[in-house]
């Protein structure tokens, strides 16, 4: 009997608070509608829908704020009147040091606290048990602003997406900070960070693979696309908070190439993204992601059957001989074909017709797979002039070493696609899209930061990476 009473005194207290929840909210709701009246009402001609939904959004982020203080009190109630607190460095018993106000700047409005502090004298250590529990950040914008900010400025230049914030939110978030938060999220990230798991990877063969009875085919190609960076000598000291500024002269841009992969899946007439990895870096740098994500089992070569697709640098093949020895190997038809025009533009140059029935007639032998036998045309055509040969031997020289990639009849026949295609694409979507706009020149830390968040983007990562940077964001904080 004595603990149903302890039960029916708590389930009472707890109804009890609950009311008052309530009835706090009420009345907060009903001064809230007493000013967005004032709004209304000063508009002495009838209200357009435009009208009504503008003043009405005016307000709106004084409301959710009021509602979001209610709810923390009423869930967080032993944390604002927590006396006692232990050290979470050395587990010290401490007492309460100081109340202390706080305004969380969020996409749903401002909501001002009151907490208690605590200091450790010992560890030299102060904390908020409040905002440790609520997962706050250390400035007043919170986590999903900086996460909005973020997703906005990988889209659109920043002075761009601090203007489009705060139409869109109401929000007033300076161009700098976007800046700021974009960088640190994207800070430090890997290709593994950005890459969807090899479960998530399976689950979209499997999703590829139903109603088939050969395995789907799985591309990867390989390629690089031109940024426009800028050296770190054009960093100048200047007063101010960053104290370093980009120099609006004395330097020289250069441009130089973001290597990259992308991985997809071919579904009929569609391709079914798997992985982007782009970075300003060397062929050394890119060979290491590719072989991480192979080490990291997120390619299941028993699943698909895997092709590589790519230009006519050696090191490319020579890597993926080396990481995908089974992957059929396949020269983008369009680079190759780029050659077999070289030619007849210098051998025919007189005769366009010829020119392009040669072509038509070349490019049809090796849909017919006959690689060896264009070489052997190759080498019995009769050159017209000294730099002609010059062309001819080049051609013959490439595609002797790509012989084996050249069979564009035997790949179509497999349902394998012969052109780049795919990555060609991903360059637009994730380098031009952002990088190459008028005027812009990156250092190369940052352009590979925002390339990894477009990365991520485009990986269906971007939310996973955002709370990469949250969990690091709030370590451990010394005061």
């Amino acid at each position: 009997m004595a603990e149903a009473a302890i039960l029916n005194i708590e389930t009472y207290h707890q109804a009890a608070l609950e009311a008052k929840f309530r009835e706090r909210l009420h009345k907060e709701l009903d001064k809230w509608l007493d000013r967005v009246e004032e709004v209304m009402d000063k508009n002495d001609k009838p209200s357009s829908l435009w009208d009504i939904t503008q003043g009405i959004r005016s307000q709106r982020e004084e409301l959710m704020g009021t509602v979001a203080r209610e709810w923390i009190e009423r869930k967080y109630s032993s944390y604002l009147q927590q006396e006692y607190a232990d050290c979470p460095l050395c587990g010290k018993r401490l007492k309460r040091h100081a109340l202390s106000e706080r305004t969380l700047e969020t996409m749903i409005g401002e909501i001002p606290i009151i907490r208690p502090y605590f200091y450790c004298s010992t560890c030299s250590y102060g904390f908020y048990p409040l905002d440790e529990s609520l997962g706050l950040s250390s400035g007043r914008k919170q986590y999903d602003i900086q996460e909005a900010a973020a997703d906005l400025a990988k889209e659109v230049p920043y002075e761009k997406a601090s203007m489009l914030f705060e139409k869109l939110s109401g929000i007033p978030v300076s161009d700098h900070l976007i800046h700021d938060v974009t960088n640190a999220v994207g800070d430090g990230l890997d290709v593994l960070d950005v890459s969807p798991t090899a479960e998530e990877i399976k689950a979209r063969i499997q999703a590829v693979s139903v109603g088939r009875k050969w395995r789907p085919i799985m591309v990867m190609g390989i390629d690089g696309s031109d940024v426009a960076t800028r050296p770190e000598s054009a960093k100048g000291k200047v007063a101010g908070r960053k104290k370093e500024r980009a120099r609006r002269k004395g330097w020289k841009g250069e441009w130089r190439e973001a290597k990259g992969f992308r991985i997809y899946l071919v579904d009929g007439d569609r391709i079914v993204h798997l992985i982007s990895w782009h970075q300003v870096q060397n062929e050394e740098e890119l060979a290491a992601s590719l072989k991480r994500v192979k080490e990291a089992g997120l390619i299941d070569e028993t699943l698909v059957r895997l092709c590589v697709i790519a230009d006519g640098a050696l090191w490319i093949w020579n890597r993926v001989k080396e990481l995908f020895p089974t992957a059929r190997e396949i020269l983008d038809f369009y680079h190759c074909s780029g050659y077999i025009h070289d030619v007849a533009s210098n051998q025919y140059m007189d005769n366009p017709q010829k020119a392009l029935e040669w072509v038509e007639a070349t490019m049809a032998r090796l849909f017919c797979d006959e690689g060896e036998e264009v070489i052997s045309s190759l080498k019995e055509m009769t050159p017209r002039d000294t730099p002609t040969k010059s062309v001819i031997d080049r051609c013959c020289s490439y595609l002797r070493r790509h012989v084996g990639r050249i069979n564009y009849g035997s790949h179509r026949k497999g349902g394998y696609p012969i052109g780049s295609g795919g990555i060609e694409s991903a360059h637009r979507f994730i380098c031009h899209a952002r990088l190459k706009r008028s005027g812009a020149w990156w250092y190369v830390e940052n352009s590979n930061r925002m390339l990894a968040l477009r990365c991520a983007d485009y990986n269906g990562t971007f939310e996973r990476v955002f709370q990469r940077y949250v969990h690091k964001d709030r370590g451990p904080r010394i005061s």
